[in-house]
């Protein structure tokens, strides 16, 4: 391709030649000032590093304990835990919708026992911690302060994140239980609920991680993402929650991809069009409401099975741009990911990445280092009027939930992957490895193997809690939980009593699917 034909980045964004001054603005905020385009804080890195935060959880309880300890003691400053497949859908590990998947994708967590175990050693009263847990969310953060309470540690003692992002699941990643707006109850209960008794925990990571997963453009993954943001603010205040209380505790969850310039821009862009709609759309006044800050996690569908050495290169790329677009916190995938979860030497190469990205790369000496670069002003306006066209379209659709419940972000996005995939097969879109630079003999390299017992185990477990526990008393705080689900009243008080009487996971959700009914994708979209 010659340096004169046409280019532009995969959210069709044309690409001149050369930037000048008049591509770019003449005057810039400084970071910590509105619009926040340069980052949430003045000093950014100097003052405060991005936390390392290595997502990780495997098998049972037992074994993911010890992958924590593990990345606690090479550096990890944050944990983040993934769930498998049943708990993300609220099934207990013994149901028969969850056979063979107990453990793969994830820890298994049915109780407050493996909870307990999970978290064992670990003083939650100094750690921050992730989980991305969505349709019971809820469940699983009561969970975590209630060994927190076993620890001795008050629940304003408690820092971290839940993701508790539901509208995602509806329109990338499918692991939804409950209709949306029942699913939008959850959320604003969980707001309402943290304000009491959690204060420094992050409510919800509003994620276009999953978004940009499925096969979104930047400009997609930044609308959509900011999209939900409105619908669950305009959600919390309907519930009577003032925009500049939750919204302090909102965090979004972006991804790190393979563009390296326009992820930059579409960081930043992102920061100065939410300050735009909190402070425009819903009259907040605090900064900590108005500066968005977020997680972003290297992009796991960019990982290629063919040459997986290559996938080192891609993200330490991908995380240098989320270092430089402001990160608040990072998580880098390990390069054998597109085979198998990961074994402990790649875990150790994706945070050693970032520690030489934070320690060696001069990183943190300065905010907003591409700040004023001619490109990467002009692609942040850009990516930002873009996504506002798409935001004010969803807006006239009648708003984020409405626009799932009709399929439109869903189809959105299958197009975007569809044109993405033509120009792969096509070779128009070059993937070294895999349609360019093709190895003739690939290496071989060790895979992470789940112990075969580890669901046995699991079963025994949920087992022994189930005949232990008090049945009276399961049986009384289940029934609390379903007059809670039939009124109004805040539906986490009544779980929590449950989930310290030894109830599962999946028996709450069973009470609310009871209730409530599950969401079918395919019958809304025939209807």
């Amino acid at each position: 391709m010659s340096a004169t034909s046409h280019r532009e980045t995969e959210s069709g964004i044309e690409i001149k030649p050369l930037y000048a001054a008049d591509d770019a603005p003449s005057a810039l905020e400084a970071p910590g000032e509105y619009p926040y385009m340069r980052g949430p804080y003045p000093d950014m890195y100097r003052g405060r590093p991005w936390t390392m935060r290595q997502y990780a959880g495997f098998a049972s309880a037992e074994e993911s304990n010890a992958r924590y300890r593990y990345l606690l003691e090479r550096g990890q400053t944050g944990l983040s835990i993934a769930f498998d497949l049943p708990t993300q859908l609220g099934y207990d590990s013994d149901d028969a919708h969850a056979l063979g998947e107990v453990g793969r994708t994830g820890v298994a967590i049915d109780s407050l026992a493996d909870m307990e175990i999970l978290l064992g050693g670990i003083p939650l009263g100094e750690a921050s911690t992730s989980m991305t847990i969505n349709a019971p969310a809820s469940i699983l953060l009561l969970l975590y302060e209630l060994v927190a309470e076993g620890q001795g540690v008050p629940s304003t003692a408690l820092r971290g994140t839940v993701q508790n992002d539901i509208l995602k699941e509806y329109i990338a990643r499918g692991n939804y239980i409950f209709p949306p707006r029942p699913s939008m109850r959850l959320t604003t209960d969980l707001f309402a609920y943290c304000a009491e008794r959690i204060p420094s925990w992050n409510t919800i990571s509003i994620s276009g991680y999953h978004i940009r997963e499925a096969g979104s453009t930047a400009v997609q993954e930044l609308a959509f993402t900011l999209a939900n943001g409105i619908a669950y603010c305009t959600a919390a205040v309907e519930a009577g929650l003032s925009p500049d209380d939750f919204g302090a505790r909102l965090s979004f969850f972006f991804n790190a991809h393979n563009d390296f310039f326009q992820e930059v821009a579409k960081f930043r862009a992102a920061r100065r069009l939410w300050a735009r709609i909190m402070r425009e759309r819903f009259g907040a006044t605090n900064p900590k409401a108005i500066a968005l800050r977020f997680h972003a996690q290297t992009g796991g569908s960019t990982l290629t099975a063919q040459q997986p050495e290559n996938n080192v290169v891609r993200v330490a790329i991908q995380a240098l741009s989320a270092v430089c677009g402001g990160a608040q916190s990072l998580h880098t995938n390990s390069f054998d990911e597109a085979l198998a979860l990961p074994t402990e030497a790649a875990a150790t190469i994706a945070l050693r990445t970032q520690q030489i990205l934070q320690n060696e790369a001069g990183t943190v000496d300065t905010a907003d280092p591409l700040g004023g670069s001619y490109y990467i002003e002009a692609l942040t306006s850009e990516l930002e009027t873009r996504a506002w066209e798409l935001i004010q379209h969803v807006d006239q659709i009648g708003g984020a939930v409405l626009a799932v419940e009709q399929n439109f972000v869903q189809g959105e996005i299958e197009n975007a992957a569809y044109a993405w995939q033509q120009q792969v097969e096509s070779g128009e879109r070059v993937i070294v490895g895999v349609n360019a630079f093709v190895a003739e003999q690939e290496t071989s390299i060790e895979l992470q193997t789940i112990d075969p017992q580890a669901e046995r185990r699991q079963l025994e477990r949920t087992a022994k809690v189930r005949t232990e526990r008090n049945r009276e008393d399961a049986e009384a705080s289940l029934a609390r939980v379903r007059d809670a689900a039939r009124g109004t009243e805040n539906l986490l008080p009544p779980m929590r009593d449950a989930l310290r009487a030894r109830c599962t996971v999946g028996e709450i959700c069973g009470v609310l699917r009871a209730e409530w009914g599950e969401h079918d994708r395919a019958s809304r979209a025939a209807g």
